[in-house]
């Protein structure tokens, strides 16, 4: 079995930010912090006022991890263990998902929860079980 560092404070902290971010971005654009939904309208027909916006979103996805590197001098120790073909069809799989559940963990998650969202607490627990599922299976039956 894994064994996984147990970080209250870190885990805490960073949560209390992404519920900040979300509040922060429905507060002056009153969108939704979904971001399955901000990237798919960086790519056209979406190009609107707000797309600025958008970029600096996902932007900022890609630079924090940067940051985080300067700031502390490393980045967090990761692990993969699945092979490549496993981690395309995992990241199809999670697209369609997204697509299919019209929103993905942070719009639903996150986002649809915190509104008292039924349709968000529906997909919530799917990808849950989902998730609970795929780490059963890949732990005990591979």
């Amino acid at each position: 079995m894994v064994a996984t560092s147990f970080t209250p404070i870190a885990s805490l902290l960073g949560g209390a930010l992404i519920g900040l971010s979300a509040v922060l971005l429905m507060w002056t654009t009153g969108r939704i912090a979904g971001v399955s939904g901000i990237a798919a309208r960086l790519f056209p027909p979406y190009e609107d006022r707000q797309f600025a916006g958008r970029l600096a979103f996902v932007a900022g996805l890609i630079v924090a991890p940067v940051l985080v590197r300067l700031v502390t001098g490393g980045l967090p120790a990761q692990t993969i263990g699945a092979g490549t073909s496993l981690l395309i069809v995992a990241g199809l799989l999670t697209g369609f998902g997204a697509v299919w559940g019209s929103g993905c963990t942070s719009g639903h998650g996150v986002c649809g929860l915190s509104r008292l969202s039924a349709r968000s607490l529906v997909a919530t627990m799917t990808f849950m079980a989902a998730g609970m599922a795929t780490v059963f299976v890949m732990r005990h039956w591979s």
